[in-house]
């Protein structure tokens, strides 16, 4: 799967690893819905450290449809309150 962090680049993961990407991106949609600040940062921090450690980079030259988009490192807690609700930002494992 290919997993893109806005304003950063783009990343490679092997779809075996779906099922830990999901699980902190639920993670942080509890720390949003919970209204905590520190524990959302945390888990964000955790979800895109997970991506750029497991994944390939992509070259900048290559770019290709993403799979999910996550939003960017500097993220506000105001702002992630838009995108991290419901599932979530990545879909639950087919």
């Amino acid at each position: 799967m290919i997993v893109r962090i806005a304003e950063d680049r783009q990343y490679e993961l092997a779809d075996d690893l779906h099922a830990q990407l999901n699980d902190l991106d639920d993670a942080t949609v509890a720390a949003v819905d919970a209204g905590d600040e520190a524990a959302f940062r945390s888990s964000f921090d955790a979800l895109l450290t997970f991506v750029r450690d497991s994944g390939t980079a992509l070259a900048d030259d290559e770019l290709v449809p993403s799979d999910i988009i996550l939003p960017p490192a500097d993220i506000s807690f105001a702002e992630a309150g838009a995108d991290f609700t419901g599932e979530g930002l990545v879909p639950d494992p087919a």
